[in-house]
């Protein structure tokens, strides 16, 4: 049985706290000084002896950290809920694409955003490349090049990466490729976007159709996607949309809210998808 030392207690970098650890000593040293250096523990020299003691603080600082993000996986929509919610959703899938090619193929979902600003600023963010950008991805990734000519014909091409790969150091998570089909400024946007498979082919075909109706608290933002094209490879695509395009409109309404002026008012936050009905 492995010896243990009551807890809290002070103890050297020796044998004590290796063979506690269940590691060799350096390995043991290099551990502390990292946490030493976290302001986790602090440490003092006597004789031929390094003894290291945690600190309370950090200690308590950490356990609420945890429990704070404990409560946010456990929340109704919090990561783990979502992340399971995507792994029922890809059996489901796959299960359905062994039917073979064009096994989704009109399988649509609605989506419903109630916006805080003007139908002018909306639209901004629906075309405007750099405003684009801030939004269009789930949670987990982030776009790293993004085209969109926002007129009839117009060209639309987005590369995303992991949210966390800041330098493009990592490799490309993904790649969309399609056209805008109609534009008119503060009232309707269609476009066709197609994922790309590895090979470069294209997974999908997403008919996107978005409407905005002026408010009094805002715009009105409703979003029609229809599938067309589907191949046997697009299952995981097609069991993320509700999912990731539902989290890319909620960051849309959150950026166009932290932009809005305050007029003393509150704007609706009302969002509702097809999954909700």
């Amino acid at each position: 049985m492995a010896a243990r030392a009551p807890a809290g207690r002070a103890a050297p970098v020796g044998r004590v706290l290796a063979r506690l650890a269940g590691a060799r000593q350096p390995q043991t040293t290099k551990h502390l000084q990292t946490l030493e250096r976290a302001g986790v523990v602090t440490s003092q020299r006597t004789g031929q002896r390094r003894v290291y003691a945690l600190r309370p603080g950090p200690l308590r600082d950490l356990a609420a950290a945890l429990g704070r993000l404990a409560d946010a996986t456990e929340r109704a929509e919090g990561p783990q809920a979502v992340f399971d919610r995507y792994g029922l959703s890809m059996g489901t899938e796959r299960l359905a694409a062994e039917e073979g090619a064009g096994w989704a193929d009109g399988r649509s979902f609605g989506f419903h955003r109630a916006l805080a600003g003007d139908s002018e600023t909306v639209w901004r963010h629906l075309t405007e490349a750099s405003l684009l950008a801030r939004w269009w991805t789930p949670e987990s990734l982030r776009t790293s090049e993004l085209v969109f000519e926002a007129r009839p014909g117009g060209r639309i091409l987005q590369e995303y990466r992991e949210a966390e790969d800041t330098d493009g150091s990592e490799p490309v998570v993904g790649r969309a490729e399609g056209v805008v089909e109609e534009a008119a400024p503060g009232e309707r946007l269609v476009y066709r976007l197609s994922p790309l498979l590895p090979d470069g082919g294209p997974a999908f075909t997403a008919h996107v159709a978005i409407t905005l109706r002026p408010t009094g608290a805002g715009t009105d933002l409703d979003v029609g996607y229809l599938i067309t094209d589907s191949t046997v490879e697009s299952a995981d695509f097609v069991a993320g949309i509700e999912i990731g395009f539902g989290q890319s409109l909620d960051q849309l309404a959150a950026r166009i809210a932290a932009d809005a002026p305050d007029t003393g008012s509150t704007a609706s936050t009302d969002r509702r998808s097809s999954w909700d009905d």
